[in-house]
Formats: structure tokens, sequence, C-alpha cells
């Protein structure tokens, strides 16, 4: 993945000069590879935001895509079927594992570290929030990984594995250091482009943490409910409120190296844009819903709106004329969404159904739904699409909250709706919920079956897992020949500690 590290070293120092031109032209450095003499927050923040972007809406959007069962690999290309048929080894996201520590969480730890000592708190609250949320990422992949030895540099190369449970649980505490600290004090500096979420907005970046606290919290329901319900009950009650809009990266452009990472990874490097067809599985969804969405979504191929089971790679051409499936819509210009507006309406639904804290969780659900649809109002040729929300959550529409429904009925209601909303760079997202909820549900027939339920998983047709559905990554060579610590061999089928 040579093509990826270089794509994201070009896309780290144009969106850093886009924030910090005056930087760069007074001060002759790479941003990507600072003295430390001269490094600060300033200087690394967007450099490492950059690379979150890159990796977790580039290559690991792909992995979410299609075990979210949105996409699913071509039949005329391979670029994907290893992931497709969920043949993931220790060879497998080598690259994306060592940038996202060595990268994007080495650079956040600077962050926090430096900001601590000037005490520039904004600094020291957007590094700890962005720290946490690639943290809570690789943990829903891993499970297990270094925490508080992690970013000591030659005096430990060899840092001890932490239980994701534990991690968790020291994310949440420095959250909740970075969110009392004080914003109004002279030392802290004003971010500016500098910050390419909220340009140093306070009160974004506290929602922003409270709504990532508001997610860890959930991720716990099954493995520590008393937990989970103290969490959310805390973050419902401290007066700092949810994220009303995206926690996203936008700035970027249609041209090499400074377009979307999915778009960069998927299409512009690859020289293919068909790789990625419809999956049966969402595609039916739609469909059945009348979704005005779809056409967003998926361009249709020679046959119209046409989608393949989720692991037909291996289909003939007679079977399937290459041509005739649709393809997955990809932007150049599409926002990296580390938690969109969508997902946070969705996940304080959840929490008012599940824990009684005060709020309405049909109005919740109803913002979620719309706010779902603006997201896909413009395409990839940036054509406009009249997406309107309304008809499909009024009485009677085909997503009207369940409120005289059990509480499973309206869970599902949500994490399904979520799913939809999670379709490109987020979709990662949408795999770990379906871990967590059980939903989408899994069918009990394959896609092809006349009972199949529309909407519902279907195991790979060329999976080499048994039936059993992916859970996690496994750990990556470049750990396992470096660091003794690296914990056995685990299957990729194997629950990380907070799946159902």
């Amino acid at each position: 993945m040579r093509k990826i590290s270089i794509y994201i070293l070009g896309l780290a120092m144009f969106i850093t000069l886009w924030g910090c031109e005056k930087d760069f032209l007074e001060v002759n450095i790479d941003p990507n590879n600072p003295p430390s003499e001269v490094g600060t927050p300033e200087l690394i923040f967007p450099s490492a935001v950059a690379s979150s972007a890159g990796r977790l809406g580039g290559e690991y959007a792909v992995l979410g895509g299609m075990w979210s069962q949105h996409w699913t690999q071509s039949n005329a290309a391979n670029q994907y079927k290893s992931v497709d048929q969920y043949n993931i080894t220790s060879s497998s996201y080598n690259g994306a594992f060592s940038e996202m520590f060595s990268g994007a969480l080495n650079d956040y730890t600077f962050v926090i570290d430096k900001s601590e000592e000037t005490e520039n708190w904004i600094y020291y609250l957007m590094g700890t929030v962005m720290k946490a949320y690639n943290y809570q990422v690789m943990v829903d992949l891993y499970d297990k990984l270094p925490y508080d030895e992690a970013f000591l540099g030659d005096a430990n190369l060899a840092p001890v594995y932490e239980d994701g449970k534990d991690i968790y649980t020291k994310l949440i505490a420095s959250i909740d250091t970075a969110l009392i600290k004080d914003f109004s004090a002279a030392t802290n500096t004003v971010p500016g482009k500098k910050d390419f979420l909220f340009e140093g907005d306070a009160t974004k970046w506290k929602q922003f943490a409270n709504t990532l606290k508001l997610k860890l919290y959930l991720r716990m329901i099954n493995a520590d409910p008393s937990a989970a319900q103290a969490g959310v009950e805390s973050v419902f009650a401290n007066g700092i409120g949810f994220l009303g809009e995206d926690a996203a990266m936008t700035q970027f452009e249609d041209a090499p190296d400074k377009s979307n990472p999915f778009f960069e990874y998927n299409f512009r490097q690859l020289n293919v844009a068909t790789n990625l067809r419809a999956s049966n599985t969402l595609m039916s969804y739609l469909l059945s819903n009348s979704d005005t969405r779809l056409d967003a979504i998926y361009k249709p191929g020679s046959g119209g709106q046409f989608a393949m089971y989720q692991g037909q790679f291996n289909a003939s051409s007679t079977a399937i004329d290459p041509d005739q499936p649709s393809v997955a819509k990809q932007s150049p210009i599409e926002p990296v969404r580390f938690i969109s507006a969508a997902e946070s309406y969705f996940m304080q639904a959840e929490a008012i159904e599940r824990f009684g804290v005060t709020g309405d969780a049909k109005a919740m659900y109803d913002a979620g739904v719309t706010a779902a649809f603006e997201q896909f109002a413009f395409d990839a040729q940036y054509n406009e699409y009249n997406l309107d929300a309304a008809p499909f959550i009024a009485a009677g529409g085909k997503y009207e909250y369940p409120s005289g429904g059990s509480l499973e009925n309206k869970i599902e209601a949500i994490i399904v709706q979520k799913w939809v909303s999670c379709v490109g760079s987020h979709s990662l997202e949408s795999f770990f919920e379906q871990n967590r909820t059980g939903y989408p549900q899994v069918s009990t027939v394959p896609g092809s079956d006349p009972t199949y339920v529309a909407g519902q998983f279907t195991y790979s047709l060329e999976g080499v897992t048994g039936g059993l559905f992916p859970k996690r990554l496994v750990f990556p060579d470049i750990e396992i020949n470096r660091n003794p610590n690296t914990p056995a061999k685990v299957a990729v089928t194997e629950k990380v500690w907070w799946a159902k």
C-alpha cells in the first residue's frame, strides 16, 4: 500500500498548508516530520487529522462498507476479494495499523503533551478528543492494544497490550480531564483554519467530546450494562449537549492527493471505478422501501439498478454481465465524517429508549433520518437530489418511528437507519453497530431465496470462515514481528469485548 502512504503524506501537506500557510512560508520545515524543537500543536494537529482521515476514510472505509454489506466485490476485478470473503490474515492492514499508531495517534499524543506544557487548553481538548476517537476505532477493530506504554519511543519499544474495556475507561477519563480545563485562559490560542472540524469552537469540541462519550457508553451495553447506564445518565445531565452537525473533515478538492481518501484509494489510484458494486443487502432494503436515496448511493449499471449477492465475485460473465450491476458512487469531495449529525441523533434516541434519560426518542430518530437524507443531497458528479425525509418519517411512512412497539422494535428501527446513514467514508461504524446490536438481522436463508427479508445480512458466497461473520481484525505482522507482547493469534470471527 505504498501509494496510500504517499497519498497521506501529500494530503497532509496540502491540508496543513491550507490551514497553516503563513507558518510554512516563514519556517522551512516538513510538516509531516518536523524537528522536535519547532514542532507545535498548531503545526502537528492538522497533519494528524489528515492522517486519521486518510486511513479511516480510505481503506478502513472499504472494509467497513463490505462488512456492512453496502458493497460487494465486482466479478470483473479482484482488488477486495479477500475482504469480501473474510480472508483476513496478519499480512492485512499493516500499513493502516502503522499509520494510525506511528502517525495519527503518536501525533495526537504530541499535541496533548505540548499543549499541557503551555496550558493551551483548546488544543489539549482537540488532541484528547481526536486521540480518544481514533483509539475507539482501533480498539473496536483489534480489541487489545498498547495504551499506557505506547508512544514512549526508544524508552519502550515493546509496550504491553491492554484489554479494550480498560482502554475505554481510560479514554473516558482522559476526555473528562480535558473538559474541565479553562478555555478562556490567555494561554489558549485560536486555531482558526488549522482546526478542520470546528475552527477552534470550544463549545462544538465539548459537544464532540460528550457525543463520543455517549458512543463509548452505548458500546458497553452488553459487557457492562450498569456502567453503560450510569455513563449515559452522566452525559445527558452534564449540560454540555451533543453534536447537531457533522464532526467531519471537509477540505477536499477534486485533484490528485487532495481528494476524499475513499475516492483516492478506491478510484483515482487504482484507476478503476467499478471495483465496488451494490450489495443486494442494502439495495434490496432501499428498493423495498422506495427509498429516494438509491440513485445517490449507487450508479445504475447497464441493467439499471441491479445488485450482486455478497461475495458473488466468482460469477461468470455469462451469469452476470460485468457492466450490469450498479456501482458504488464515489465523490472526490465527500467529507470524512468522524461522527455525523445523523449518528449523534440516533445515539441519543437509543439512549433515551434504553435508559429513560430525559428527551424525545421519536424526535431524535426523526432528526437522524432527516440528517441522513441530507447527507446524500449531492452525488459524485455533483448532481443534486431532492431528498425529502418527511414522507418517510410521517405517520404511515416507510420509516415511521415505532412509538407503540417494543424496545427491540425501536432499537432495530434506530440502528437500521443508522446503517443506511453510514454508507461511504463512515461505513466502519455500521459494521461495529451490527456486532453490538445484531441489527440489521442476519438472514437464515440466502439472498436469492424467495423468503429472504430485504436488508438482512447474508453470509458471503465465497466466505472462508465456515458460516461465521467477521467480528474484528487480526493482529498485523508489523506488530507480531516487532513487539513480543503482541497477543497470540486470534480468528477474525472472535468477538471484541463489547460485542453481542
